[in-house]
């Protein structure tokens, strides 16, 4: 599956900006951050500036014209190193200067999701993005006007529980965006079960997303990973006919056979 990205479910990995803010518990042991720290790049919290990748826009082009030419979709997944739907920061370079107003193109990272949102997306009918979140209460602050009544086919919404507080919490606000949606249950912490419903609603959580991704976490800090909990939302998406995908237990231990899911959802 993967081109020029390790993770499984897709086919190339891109960011925009390097930097985030941890939102809960499933951040705690986040492999980004310690990459950052690794490398020396002050770019995480809430008051550091983000850091902008030069060549994204070029990588953006490669990847369309790769799929173009192989006559398929490829999924992008934007992004790993950073969250497209958190608040605009101030951008720093590749060396760590600030970028500015009236010197720079770009000089805060709304600018950058801007142009990917009007100029990348509606020019790369062979890709599919997958744009994952921690705070999907942010997407539709974020998203041109336009998508809100007419989403992009090429788009998918989604965000990352990782027990069922946090399932609760943000699969319900992901339910108000308009388009395809999916989630990423990585790391999974605790037992979920996506078939309560919604507060407020008769539906259940289950009933708003179209992909389900799952997998416990990796790394010398990692935090177990009962395989149980996987069998129930592998059972649960089976149940109610919406794609499954087991991504690992922890990257160690091997997959149960049982496990051994890897579903996408179809492309129109």
């Amino acid at each position: 599956m993967a081109l020029n990205s390790k993770i499984e479910w897709t086919h190339h990995t891109l960011n925009l900006w390097w930097g985030c803010t941890k939102v809960h518990e499933g951040c705690d042991n986040c492999y980004a951050n310690t990459l950052a720290h690794r490398y020396g790049k002050d770019v995480w919290g809430d008051d550091k500036p983000r850091r902008a990748i030069k060549n994204a826009w070029q990588e953006l082009k490669r990847f369309q014209i790769e799929a173009e030419r192989a006559g398929e979709v490829h999924r992008v997944f934007v992004g790993s190193m950073m969250d497209i739907f958190e608040k605009p920061k101030s951008l720093v370079d590749h060396i760590g200067n600030p970028l500015l107003e009236g010197e720079n193109e770009f000089w805060n990272t709304g600018q950058l999701r801007d142009k990917f949102f009007n100029e990348v997306v509606p020019n790369s009918t062979n890709l599919m993005f997958l744009l994952l979140t921690k705070r999907p209460s942010n997407i539709n602050k974020y998203i041109p006007e336009s998508w809100k009544k007419n989403p992009p086919q090429n788009v998918m919404f989604g965000t990352s529980p990782v027990n069922q507080k946090t399932a609760n919490d943000l699969i319900p606000q992901l339910a108000l965006v308009n388009g395809k949606k999916f989630i990423s249950v990585e790391p999974q912490l605790d037992a979920i079960d996506l078939t309560v419903k919604m507060k407020n609603s008769d539906l259940r959580l289950i009933d708003t997303v179209h992909w389900i991704i799952d997998g416990g976490e990796s790394g010398a800090n990692r935090r177990p990973f009962n395989t149980d909990w996987g069998r129930i939302l592998r059972d649960q998406s089976n149940e109610n006919g919406v794609p499954f995908f087991f991504k690992q237990v922890d990257k160690k231990l091997l997959i149960p056979e049982d496990l051994m899911v890897r579903e996408f959802p179809k492309i129109k």
